[in-house]
C-alpha cells in the first residue's frame, strides 16, 4: 500500500508496533478482497494432492477434493492439451507438477466434463507453495473459465476472509494469475497491480501504486471512458465489462477486455474496484480472420477444383459436393455411401486407405488424415490421382465426425513421370558428354548440377567441386574472370552467350582453354531463375587446330568461318598478349597472324613463340598494299609463310601442309609449359611483383614502380613464392625465366610479363 494511506491511520494513542500491525492487516485485508471477487477459482492441495483450501469459484468450476493425477479414475474428466494440441499425461497436469516445484504459467487448457453439465474449457496455472517451517511444497492451483468470462465476478469473501493471515499465499496466488489484475481506490488510483500489470507499464509496485490513468498516459478519452465506468461500480455497486484499445508506455498496443467489480468495506460501502483485464487482440483477429476466411474457402474450392466432403464415423453417413463425385466418376445426383467409396478406391491402394482412416479415428492420435491414392472412375472408368486431407472431431475419446478436401492431381502426377523420364535422358546425355553440361541459380549462384566431365576437365572430384558459381570464378584464369562475369550477366538478362576462358585446375596448376556456350532457363512465368551452360574443352584438342589472331573481330570470325569450313579446329584470341599467356600449354596447331592493324604486335608472335622454343608454326596474312619489305620483314620474325589475306585457296594448302606437319611433330610438354601453368594462377599484382624480383628490385623500390606500400609487397611476395613452390629467390628466378620473364634491365620497374 502507498505511504499516503497508512499515514491517514496515524495518532497519538497508537504506538509504532499497533502501526505496522494495521498496516498489515489494511494489506492482507486488500488481498484478501482481491482474492474474494477474482473471476477464477483457487485452490491450494497439500503434499498427497488433497484440496485443504479453497474458494467457491473452484468448487462450482470442478467438485474434486483430489487432484486429478492422484486419482486415475478422475481424469476421464480433464483432458488437457500442450501447445501443439497433443494430449498430455496425468503426471504432467499443473498440480503435480507444482507438488514437484515446477511453476506452470500461464497455464495448461482442459476440457472438462461434469455429470450435470455440458463440458468447458477451463485454464489451469499452478505454482508451489511453502509454508514457513514445512519440509515440502503444497500446490496453489488457480481455475480460469475461459469459455465465458462473466463467471469471474463470483464472489470468493470465504476463502479471503479464511486465510486473510496468509498475506504470502495471497501474494503467490494473485501472482500465478496470467491476466492483468488490479485495484482503484475511492480516488480512481491504482491501489494494487499485480506482476502481469507492473510489466505492461514497466514499473515496480512502489512506482504503480497511487497513479491515476492519466498519470500513466492514457489518452484523455480513454481516460474519461474508463474513469466513468469506474464511477459506476463506485456508485451503484454493478458489474462493468467492456472492451477497448490501448497502448502502454512501453509501446505494447493490444484490444483488452475488462470486468470491474466492487469491493464493499465493513460497512456496505463500495471501498475498492477490483478488475481484471484480458488481451483479446488475438480473438479479434481471429474473429475477422474466419470472416474473411470464409468467404476465401468458397473462392478457392473453386479457384484450385477442391472437393470438399463430411463423414460420420458413427453412422458411416456420407456428404460429397458435386466436384468429389466427379472424381468418382459419378453423376451430380447419384447417391453415395461406404460403398460407393470403397468400390472407386484402386484395388492396390485400398489397404494403404484403411490403415489412413484407422489412424485418424484413433482416440491416442492427432485426427489427422492425408493421404494420396488412385481412383477408379465409377462410370467412365478413368484412374485418377486423388490428394486428400482433413480431420477427426473427437468427444470423450470418440470419433464423432470429419470433414476433409479432396484435390485432382492426375495430371500433376503425369507431368511428373514426363519430367522424371525427360530427367533421365538428360542425365544419360549429359554423364556421357565429353563437355561439361552445368545449371545453377540466378539469385543465390548456388550449382545445382554438374556433369561428368567435370571431373576430367578441372582434375577434381564432384564431391570436391565448388559449391556456387563464386567458388567457381577462383578456378579461372584471373584475366579472364571480368569477361565471364560479363557473360553471366548477359546470360541472367536472357541473352545465349558463347565465351572462352582459362581455367587453372588446382591439382597440377594446369592451364587449359574452355569454350563455353550459356543460356538463361526460364521458370512458368518466363522469369530467369537459372542459367545453364555447356563447356567445352579445346585445350586437349587434336593437330588440326588454328589459332586466330587478329584485333578485328567481324575479320577474325570470318576466317574462324573458312578455317572450320575445311575441317580444322578455329580459336580466336583478340590480342598478342592473351595469345602469347596461353601458348606455351596450346595443342600443337598453326597460328594465322592478322596484321593488317597491328602489324608491331602481331609480328612479336613468331618472335615470341621462336624464344620460347614453342613449336606453333605462324602464317602471317597482310592486304595488298603490303610490298615484298613485309613479307621479308614476317620471314625473318619467324613466320613460315606470308600470305595476302584475300587468296583464300593458298590459305587453305598453306594450312594443309602446315598442320600435316604438326601431325608428326607432337612433342611432350616442356619445363616451359609447366612454368607457365604455373605462372597463370597468379594475379594481376602479384605477376607484377614478380616482373620486380626478376629484375632484381627490393620490396621498397618495386612498391613506388607500383604505387603502393612495402608490406603490400612484402604479402604479394609471400603469395607469389608460395603458389610457385620456390623456396628461394633464385629458384623463384629460375621458374620465372623458364616461363619467359627475363630482367628487363630497370630494377624495380613494373613491367607486363609476356
Amino acid at each position: 500500500m502507498s505511504n499516503d494511506q497508512s499515514s491517514d491511520e496515524t495518532g497519538p494513542g497508537l504506538s509504532a508496533r499497533d502501526h505496522a500491525e494495521r498496516a498489515l492487516r489494511d494489506e492482507r485485508k486488500l488481498l484478501a478482497s482481491v482474492l474474494q471477487n477474482l473471476p477464477l477459482g483457487v485452490g491450494v492441495y497439500d503434499r498427497d494432492g488433497n484440496l485443504t483450501h479453497f474458494n467457491q469459484t473452484l468448487r462450482d468450476y470442478a467438485r474434486i477434493d483430489r487432484l486429478p493425477s492422484r486419482q486415475p479414475a478422475e481424469t476421464r474428466r480433464w483432458r488437457g492439451y500442450d501447445a501443439d494440441g497433443r494430449l498430455i499425461a496425468p503426471s504432467d497436469y499443473p498440480g503435480a507438477r507444482a507438488l514437484r516445484g515446477e511453476r506452470v504459467m500461464p497455464g495448461i487448457d482442459f476440457l472438462y466434463g461434469s455429470d450435470d453439465g455440458p463440458e468447458r474449457w477451463l485454464r489451469v496455472s499452478a505454482v508451489p507453495f511453502r509454508r514457513e517451517g514445512a519440509d515440502g511444497d503444497e500446490a496453489i492451483v488457480v481455475v480460469q473459465d475461459i469459455d465465458d468470462l462473466k463467471r469471474a465476478s463470483e464472489q470468493i469473501e470465504a476463502v479471503a476472509a479464511r486465510y486473510a493471515s496468509q498475506s504470502r499465499f495471497l501474494e503467490a496466488t494473485l501472482s500465478s494469475i496470467p491476466d492483468y489484475v488490479y485495484a482503484f481506490d475511492a480516488e480512481r488510483r491504482f491501489a494494487y497491480a499485480n506482476p502481469v500489470m507492473l510489466a505492461l507499464f514497466g514499473l515496480t509496485a512502489e512506482e504503480m501504486i497511487g497513479r491515476n490513468f492519466e498519470d500513466l498516459g492514457y489518452p484523455p478519452e480513454l481516460a474519461r471512458h474508463l474513469n466513468d465506468d469506474m464511477d459506476r461500480v463506485f456508485k451503484d455497486a454493478v458489474i462493468v465489462e467492456d472492451e477497448v484499445y490501448f497502448e502502454s508506455t512501453t509501446g505494447h498496443a493490444a484490444y483488452l477486455s475488462y470486468l470491474w467489480g466492487p469491493i464493499r468495506a465493513e460497512d456496505g460501502s463500495v471501498e475498492l474496484v477490483v478488475g481484471v483485464s484480458r488481451d483479446t487482440s488475438e480473438r479479434r483477429s481471429l474473429e475477422e480472420t474466419s470472416k474473411r476466411s470464409e468467404a476465401r474457402l468458397r473462392a478457392a474450392t473453386d479457384l484450385v477444383g477442391l472437393g470438399i466432403y463430411s463423414w460420420d464415423p458413427v453412422t458411416g453417413a456420407l456428404d460429397w459436393d458435386e466436384r468429389l463425385r466427379r472424381m468418382w466418376g459419378l453423376a451430380p445426383d447419384d447417391p453415395v455411401d461406404m460403398a460407393v467409396y470403397e468400390r472407386g478406391i484402386h484395388p492396390d491402394d485400398f489397404a494403404l486407405v484403411r490403415d489412413a482412416i484407422a489412424a485418424c479415428v484413433d482416440p491416442a492420435g492427432d485426427g489427422r488424415y492425408a493421404i494420396e491414392y488412385r481412383v477408379i472412375g465409377q462410370n467412365d472408368g478413368i484412374t485418377r490421382h486423388i490428394a486428400t486431407s482433413g480431420r477427426t472431431e473427437f468427444r470423450h475419446d470418440r470419433a464423432i465426425g470429419f470433414i476433409g478436401a479432396a484435390i485432382d492431381v492426375s495430371e500433376q502426377r503425369r507431368n511428373e513421370a514426363a519430367v522424371r523420364a525427360s530427367d533421365a535422358q538428360f542425365r544419360s546425355f549429359a554423364e556421357n558428354s565429353s563437355n561439361l553440361l552445368w545449371i545453377a541459380e540466378t539469385a543465390s549462384g548456388a550449382i545445382l548440377y554438374r556433369s561428368a566431365a567435370f571431373e576430367r576437365i578441372f582434375g577434381v572430384s564432384l564431391e570436391q567441386a565448388p559449391g556456387d558459381l563464386e567458388a567457381w570464378m577462383e578456378g579461372v584464369h584471373p584475366d579472364d574472370r571480368a569477361g565471364v562475369l560479363r557473360a553471366f550477366d548477359s546470360v541472367k538478362g536472357g541473352e545465349v552467350t558463347q565465351y572462352e576462358y582459362r581455367i587453372v585446375r588446382a591439382p597440377d596448376d594446369g592451364v587449359r582453354w574452355l569454350r563455353d556456350t550459356s543460356f538463361p532457363i526460364r521458370d512458368d512465368h518466363g522469369a530467369i531463375t537459372r542459367i545453364g551452360g555447356i563447356a567445352e574443352d579445346l585445350t586437349k584438342e587434336d593437330s588440326r587446330q588454328v589459332y586466330i589472331v587478329s584485333v578485328m573481330g567481324p575479320t577474325a570470325r570470318g576466317l574462324a568461318g573458312l578455317v572450320r569450313a575445311i575441317g580444322y579446329h578455329a580459336r580466336i584470341f583478340d590480342s598478342a598478349a592473351v595469345f602469347l599467356d596461353i601458348a606455351p600449354v596450346l595443342s600443337a596447331g598453326c597460328v594465322l597472324v592478322d596484321l593488317r592493324q597491328q602489324r608491331d604486335d602481331g609480328l612479336s608472335i613468331p618472335r615470341e613463340l621462336k624464344a620460347r622454343s614453342i613449336a606453333l608454326p605462324t602464317i602471317a596474312l597482310d592486304d595488298r598494299t603490303a610490298g615484298a619489305e613485309a613479307a621479308v620483314t614476317a620471314m625473318k620474325a619467324g613466320a613460315v609463310d606470308f600470305i595476302l589475306a584475300s587468296d583464300e585457296p593458298l590459305l587453305q594448302d598453306k594450312l594443309a601442309v602446315v598442320l600435316a606437319e604438326c601431325q608428326a611433330a607432337i612433342r611432350p610438354a616442356t619445363r616451359n609449359e609447366e612454368a607457365s601453368a604455373q605462372i597463370g594462377r597468379l594475379t594481376a599484382r602479384e605477376r607484377e611483383v614478380l616482373v620486380g624480383l626478376v629484375d632484381g628490385g627490393t620490396n621498397k623500390v618495386i612498391a613506388q614502380g607500383l604505387g603502393i606500400s612495402p608490406r603490400t609487397v612484402e604479402l604479394h611476395r609471400a603469395q607469389v613464392m608460395t603458389k610457385l613452390g620456390a623456396g628461394s629467390l633464385t629458384e623463384l628466378g629460375q621458374i620465372a625465366l623458364a616461363a619467359g620473364i627475363a630482367p628487363s634491365g630497370t630494377a624495380g620497374k613494373a613491367r607486363k610479363p609476356t
